[in-house]
């Protein structure tokens, strides 16, 4: 039997279409209309992943993401008509993985849930090493970094943020998940700090740091690692 993937949403036209297209990419799918019974769902099916709206009547995404959150760690792909940045930003404040603002396209968001679900399976399965693709290695215990072969001098915060990113390739992080992530370290206590941290991983990562190919942003929100050509 495949994964399970619980499709969260109150518009029966989107979630047989999604449904749809999870089935025949091999998932089993479960199905909710409303807060109160994605997370009874959600406690009895325990999905492997969950597709939750925003925009749900009574409890809506943000509380049962919420919910979801403190009862444990199952990935979560946001769906939301809304436009807003801040509506973004709550949810991966809250721990959501990833985000598809509607319309969408359902083999984009298939391939968006395939891609979260590796990453949660390379977090089960730790390595001291990351590699992400052909050309790059981060060696956590000697806190070295290879790009392309050749060994790159990083600070250690430098390398802890890198190395953040680099463990989930494709996932977003808002400047204070990167902030939380590197506290452990001598850091300054300001969002805005991360940019220049950034700013300066690019300079000694990327061919061109003006248009770059590992670290990218995502406008209004925050970073991400990219992903390995398929």
């Amino acid at each position: 039997m495949g994964l399970t993937i619980l499709v969260v949403d109150d518009e029966p036209r989107i979630v047989q279409l999604v449904r749809d297209y999870l089935e025949h990419a091999g998932f089993t799918v479960l199905v909710a209309s409303d807060g109160a019974a994605a997370l009874r769902t959600a406690r009895t099916g325990r999905p492997d992943l969950v597709v939750l709206d925003l925009g749900l009547p009574g409890l809506d995404g943000l509380d049962v993401a919420r919910a979801l959150r403190r009862e444990g760690d199952v990935p979560i792909i946001m769906l939301t008509a809304r436009t807003e940045e801040s509506d973004k930003l709550v949810g991966l404040e809250l721990g959501a993985d990833d985000y598809l603002t509607k319309p969408f396209s359902p083999k984009e968001l298939v391939a968006r849930v395939r891609a979260v679900l590796r990453r949660a399976e390379g977090l089960r399965s730790p390595t001291d090493v990351i590699r992400v693709g052909s050309d790059v290695e981060l060696d956590g215990p000697r806190m070295e970094a290879r790009i392309g072969g050749r060994r790159i001098d990083l600070t250690k915060t430098e390398f802890e943020l890198l190395a953040t990113m680099a463990r989930q390739p494709g996932r977003v992080f808002t400047r204070a998940q990167l902030l939380d992530a590197v506290r452990g370290v001598a850091f300054e206590s300001y969002e805005r700090a991360i940019d220049a941290h950034v700013k300066n991983i690019r300079r000694k990562i990327e061919a061109d740091p003006r248009t770059p190919h590992y670290l990218l942003t995502v406008f209004g929100v925050g970073y991400r690692f990219a992903e390995p050509a398929a």
